[in-house]
Order: C-alpha cells, then structure tokens, then sequence
C-alpha cells in the first residue's frame, strides 16, 4: 500500500528540520558568545546541581578566606603591640639597675623617677591599642577601653580586662583565637608581678630614695618579661597555623574553581568549530528546502 506524501507534509516536515538546525546553531553561539555551556538550567539539569553545590562551597571558602586574613592580620598588630611592650620592660629594667646604685645622687633617681612615669603611659597607651576600632587586649568587650582611669580606679594595676576569646571561623567546624586578655600579659590585679604595680612601687621607691625597694621590684619585672614573652610565642604560634591554614584555603578555592569550570565553561575551540559546522549545515539546508519546495499549480490540485 502507497504512503501518499502531500506537500503541506513535505513542508512541515522541512520547517521541524530547519527549526532543530537553528536551535543547534542558535545554542552554540549562546555559548560561543558567554563562553558558558550551562546558561540555563534545562541546558544541563544534572550540571546545573553540581554548580550550585560548587558555587556555595566556593562562597563558604571565600569568607573563610576572609577570616583567615582577619585573623592574620589582628596577631600581626598584636605581635608588634607586644613587642613594643616588651622594649619599654627592657628599658625599665635597665632604668631600675640604675636607680639602684647608691652612689646615684637623689637629683638622679627623681630624674629617672620621671622617665618611669613616661613609661607607665606609654605601657597604658600599649594596653589600649586597637586595630579597625577593636581594642585588642579587652576580650570580647572589644568595644570598650580597657585601661581607662575613674573615680574608683585610681591606678591601672587595679583593673582587670575581660578574659572571653575572640575567635574567628576558618573552616567548617573549626574557630580559632586571636585575642590575648590584657590580664594575661599585663597581669592580673592580684598579680605582685603586675607591670603597672611594679611601676608604680618603683616610683615610690624612687621618690623615697630607698634603693632597696628599688632593686627589689627587679625579680617582679623579670618575672612579668617572661610571661610577655610567652604570650609573645604563643602570638607567633598562632600566627604560624593561620598562615597554614591561608595555603589550605587558597589550595580549596583553587580546586573548586578547577571543578566550577569544568561543569559550567565552554571549549571555545571546539564551541565555534561546532558553530561553524551548525551554520553551514543550516545554510545549507534552508538552500536545499528552497530548491525542492517549489510548489507548482498541480501540487495545490492534488
């Protein structure tokens, strides 16, 4: 039995042709054009899934990124407040020696008396930096000044800073401490040790002339110097990890973003060799449909 073709059938069956050659062709310069082989979901349903997993690890990782480079930077400021503080011990001590010679002339060890008193401001000046308005020795009241004098805190070695941990997040289920408590480096206000107790009994003995007080306040700084510099360490240990922890980070972004392109990127090259072939084969199909659809008088009688 014959299969009776009409040219109404011819002609729809060419324009689905055409149509599907034009999508083709349309699709691969989309991609040529973005550069991208998923520019909408139905493109890809199953890469589409994958990006965006992708593309929110990716998120996550920047902020932890970001984090890092915070935590980074608030131990580096911290490394050099301390060390500040650790020259005004070492000067203070040597200061103290000085005053303890009792062949030193009181003119002499009011003189000194004086530079001391210098350097219980600048050790107070040192107890409140802070970095992008957060006192770095106040814990998590980080907002507030922590060696500030009153009408009931007469002296710094009578304050005690808060002793909460400022942790920044640098992983998925990993926080890390960046903050040292100033009752930790500078001493507690039960501390004999405490720096601003030791100065101010320094200049009271001082102002005195007894050289034995004086000479005796020298194992309390020494006792405090070593505590600094513990601290200290402790800063340059913590410093250490984030910077391990940057590489890790950095190593991560990079493979998610190996994994990101591979799901959504285009191969330019063979996108426009596609491209190319797309167009040449729709141009030569709408060539041909013109040259065999050319419906005569007849074909209309059929």
């Amino acid at each position: 039995m014959s299969i009776r073709v009409t040219q109404g059938m011819m002609s729809m069956q060419t324009l689905s042709n055409l149509n599907r050659n034009n999508s083709v062709r349309s699709d691969l310069a989309n991609q040529a054009s973005t550069g991208r082989k998923i520019n909408k979901p139905s493109d890809d349903p199953v890469g589409v899934t994958y990006s965006l997993r992708y593309r929110a690890e990716l998120a996550s990782n920047e902020q932890f990124q970001t984090n890092a480079d915070a935590a980074v930077s608030w131990l580096d400021f911290t490394d050099t407040t301390m060390q500040q503080a650790t020259n005004v011990m070492k000067r203070m001590k040597e200061l103290t020696i000085q005053g303890s010679n009792g062949t030193l002339p009181q003119s002499g060890r009011d003189a000194i008396k004086l530079e001391i008193q210098q350097l219980k401001e600048q050790m107070g000046n040192i107890g409140n930096a802070q970095i992008r308005g957060k006192y770095i020795f106040n814990g998590q009241n980080y907002d507030k000044v922590p060696y500030e004098l009153s009408g009931t805190v007469t002296s710094f070695s009578q304050i005690d800073t808060d002793d909460g941990s400022v942790k920044y997040a640098i992983g998925d289920q990993s926080t890390f401490q960046v903050n040292t408590p100033g009752s930790d480096f500078f001493g507690k206000s039960t501390d004999t040790d405490n720096v601003f107790k030791v100065m101010d009994d320094l200049i009271a003995a001082l102002a005195s002339g007894d050289t034995s007080k004086v000479a005796a306040q020298t194992a309390n700084m020494d006792s405090r110097t070593n505590k600094m510099q513990s601290a200290l360490s402790e800063v340059g240990a913590r410093t250490n990890r984030v910077e391990l922890v940057q590489a890790r980070l950095g190593d991560r972004n990079l493979n998610l973003t190996t994994l990101q392109s591979k799901v959504e990127d285009a191969d330019i090259a063979e996108v426009l060799i596609k491209s190319t072939t797309a167009q040449t084969i729709y141009e030569a199909a709408l060539k041909s449909s013109a040259q065999i659809l050319q419906p005569s008088l007849m074909d209309f009688m059929r």
